[in-house]
């Protein structure tokens, strides 16, 4: 996957969290190979519900030794643009996700790009100003029956391109797989996106 991404060639890369799945891994490790990811505007992360089934300390510290910006309830201003990060368990309850990125003080009157793990509360960033949400986290729900309860779950913004209010919102189903290393109806994938 890093090959597969360094070919590319990416101005900036966003990964939207479940990088590991369980408690016992070395996530020293499993982060190395994240370390020949070179991306000029840099490479930024929040954590994803896997990372926060317990203590994500040990995760969130094997990702910033390979060089990667964990965001947490923060914003970082990358080429004029406004990254903000909010990490999923930050994110889950609508009323705690809009304290959070009401105290982040980003210009809802400039670009951002609202990088969170699940498409959970898209309304709650639209109504903040944001530009662009990215997340994770549905899988497209990876095999049947969870491919239709991620549907009517998360609705439109289950998979792929949607708008909400002025908000756009990009949802990826994601490189790998949670259980059993199957997918059925839905593909992994690595997303590109071209900002003009």
């Amino acid at each position: 996957m890093v090959a597969t991404i360094s070919q590319e060639h990416p101005d900036a890369i966003f990964i939207a969290g479940d990088l590991y799945d369980g408690t016992a891994i070395d996530a020293r490790r499993a982060a190395e190979p994240l370390k020949q990811l070179v991306a000029p505007h840099g490479i930024y992360f929040v954590a994803g519900n896997h990372e926060q089934f317990g203590d994500d300390r040990k995760y969130l510290h094997a990702v910033a030794e390979a060089g990667i910006r964990v965001l947490s309830n923060e914003k970082v201003e990358l080429d004029g643009l406004q990254v903000i990060g909010v990490p999923y368990r930050h994110a889950t309850h609508a009323g705690h996700f809009a304290s959070v990125l009401h105290a982040i003080h980003f210009d809802r009157e400039r670009a951002s790009i609202l990088l969170t793990h699940a498409p959970d509360h898209p309304e709650v960033a639209a109504a903040a100003g944001v530009s662009l949400q990215l997340s994770g986290h549905t899988h497209l729900g990876q095999f049947i029956p969870w491919t239709w309860i991620a549907r009517r779950l998360y609705s439109q913004f289950v998979y792929d391109l949607s708008q909400i209010g002025e908000m756009q919102v990009f949802t990826s189903c994601g490189a790998g797989t949670w259980g059993p290393p199957l997918r059925l109806g839905s593909n992994p994938e690595l997303v590109i996106l071209t900002f003009e």
